[in-house]
């Protein structure tokens, strides 16, 4: 049998404006999808490719308003999408800027 995957095996920085203790694995899985994708480490992209699935990360990055560029390239890469399907591309004001912040 599996074991359940916690918050409490995350990188402790990625839920730095919330309480660990009120999110929940489930419920709250496009909160923890977006901040692995943001920044979180090698570990814990194993952790929640592991545990969702690529096909509902797919799902959930395909609705993200923002993203790092990196970010972007790498979960269009992993799951064969084009970035331009995704909605932050799309919602990017200029997508040459020379900076991102």
């Amino acid at each position: 049998m599996e074991k359940k995957v916690t918050i409490d095996q995350f990188t402790k920085n990625l839920f730095w404006d919330a309480d660990p203790a009120d999110l929940d694995i489930d419920k709250h899985k496009a909160y923890i999808v977006d901040r692995v994708l943001e920044c979180g480490r090698w570990e814990d992209w194993l952790l929640i490719r592991n545990y969702y699935g690529l096909e509902t990360i797919k799902e959930i990055a395909l609705n993200m308003r923002g993203m790092y560029p990196e970010a972007l390239s790498y979960i269009s890469l992993i799951t064969h999408t084009p970035e331009n399907q995704f909605r932050c591309y799309k919602l990017l004001q200029s997508p040459n800027r020379p900076w991102y912040f």
